[in-house]
C-alpha cells in the first residue's frame, strides 16, 4: 500500500480559512461601521493605528482594490499552509517598500498617485524571443491561479497570504532561454515623481534590482503575482505585478517589475551591493544561520505575534531541496 508522508507544515483542508470569508470581508467591515477599530484591533491583536488616515483622508481600506473581472482564479490546493491566513488589513499596513517610505506603516500612505495601468514588463536577453507583455495581456494568457504562501522576512516577522499569479516558468518558456543563459534579473520601476521614497533616499542605488539562478526562477513555486485575496495587488504589496519566492527572504521577491532579463553571469543584487556581509545573492531561509544582528531561529507571526521556529527553506524543502543537493 502507497503510503504518503505528511509533512511538518500540513493542515487538514478543514482548518484553513474558508476562501468566501476572505472575499467578504469588506462588505462585513463597510456593515459594522463605527465598530470597525476595535473588531480589528481584538481580532489581529495590532493597535488601532493601522486605520489612521493618510493625507488625503484614507484608511488603508481604501488602498485595497475590489474584486472584480478576471478575479478571483481558483485556487491551486497542492499548496497549502499551517498556520491562519494574515489579515488583509495587516498586509496592506506593514511594508518594506522602500521607494514609498522607509516606515513599514507608511508606504500604504503615499502609493495614491503611483500609477499601475497600463503596465508592461519586458522580457530580454539570452532568450530566443524576447518580448513586452502588458500585464493585462499575462493575466489573459498565463495560467492564473491562487495559491496559499508563507512569506518569510529576514527581519524574523511572517506572514501568510492568498497570492494570485502565474508560475514565472510560464513565461521564460514562451521566450524560450538560450543554452548560454544561467541566472535571471529583475528590476523595478524607478519613478522618484510617483514614489517620494525614491526622491528622499538618493544615496541608493535605484532602481531596486534582484536575482535568481535560472533553475530557481524555472521551480514551480516561484511565481509572477498580479493578485491578493481575490483581488488585483494594492499598490503597497508591489502593484501591478512582483515576485515571489515562498522558500528565500522576502526582499527576493522584486515588487512592480518592469523589466526581467536572462545573462550567463550571477547579476547583482541591491541589498547584497549594500550590505554583502549581511544579504547574500542565495537568501534562503535558514534558521542555523543567523543574521549578523539577530537570530533566525525563530519568527514572529503578524498578526498574532505567535513564536515559532523558523523551518528550513520556510518548509518548502521538499520542492527545493535537491536545487541545492
Amino acid at each position: 500500500m502507497l503510503l504518503r508522508r505528511k509533512f511538518e507544515w500540513e493542515i487538514p483542508e478543514r482548518e484553513a480559512t474558508d476562501r468566501a470569508l476572505f472575499l467578504s470581508r469588506r462588505s462585513f467591515l463597510a456593515s459594522i461601521g463605527g465598530g470597525i477599530s476595535g473588531a480589528l484591533a481584538l481580532s489581529c491583536g495590532r493597535d488601532l493605528s493601522r486605520l489612521q488616515k493618510d493625507a488625503r483622508g484614507r484608511t488603508v481600506l481604501d488602498t485595497i482594490p475590489p474584486v472584480r473581472p478576471p478575479y478571483p482564479f481558483a485556487r491551486n490546493q497542492r499548496y497549502t499552509i499551517d498556520r491562519d491566513i494574515t489579515d488583509e488589513t495587516i498586509v496592506g499596513t506593514y511594508n518594506n517598500f522602500y521607494e514609498f517610505a522607509r516606515s513599514k506603516d507608511g508606504a500604504w500612505q503615499r502609493t495614491g498617485q503611483f500609477k499601475v495601468e497600463p503596465w508592461t514588463i519586458e522580457v530580454t536577453g539570452l532568450v530566443a524571443n524576447p518580448g513586452t507583455f502588458s500585464v493585462d495581456e499575462l493575466i489573459r494568457t498565463m495560467p492564473m491561479e491562487e495559491r496559499l504562501y508563507r512569506l518569510r522576512c529576514v527581519e524574523a516577522w511572517s506572514i501568510a497570504v492568498p497570492w494570485t499569479g502565474f508560475p514565472l516558468a510560464a513565461l521564460l518558456k514562451k521566450v524560450a532561454p538560450l543554452n548560454n543563459a544561467r541566472f535571471v534579473r529583475f528590476m523595478s520601476f524607478n519613478d522618484p515623481n510617483q514614489a517620494p521614497g525614491i526622491r528622499e533616499q538618493p544615496w541608493y542605488p535605484w532602481p531596486y534590482y534582484e536575482g535568481l539562478r535560472l533553475d530557481e526562477a524555472m521551480n514551480e513555486l516561484t511565481m509572477i503575482v498580479t493578485g491578493a485575496y481575490g483581488h488585483a495587488l494594492p499598490k503597497q504589496n508591489g502593484a501591478p505585478a512582483r515576485l515571489i519566492v515562498p522558500w528565500k527572504y522576502g526582499y527576493k521577491s522584486a515588487k512592480s517589475i518592469v523589466r526581467i532579463e536572462l545573462v550567463d553571469r550571477q547579476p547583482h543584487t541591491f541589498w547584497n551591493d549594500e550590505e554583502p556581509a549581511e544579504y547574500s545573492f542565495e537568501s534562503n531561509v535558514n534558521p542555523r544561520v543567523p543574521h549578523p544582528r539577530w537570530s533566525q531561529a525563530n519568527e514572529r507571526i503578524l498578526g498574532t505575534d505567535e513564536k515559532r521556529k523558523t523551518m528550513l527553506y520556510n518548509g518548502y524543502g521538499q520542492f527545493v531541496a535537491g536545487l541545492y543537493a
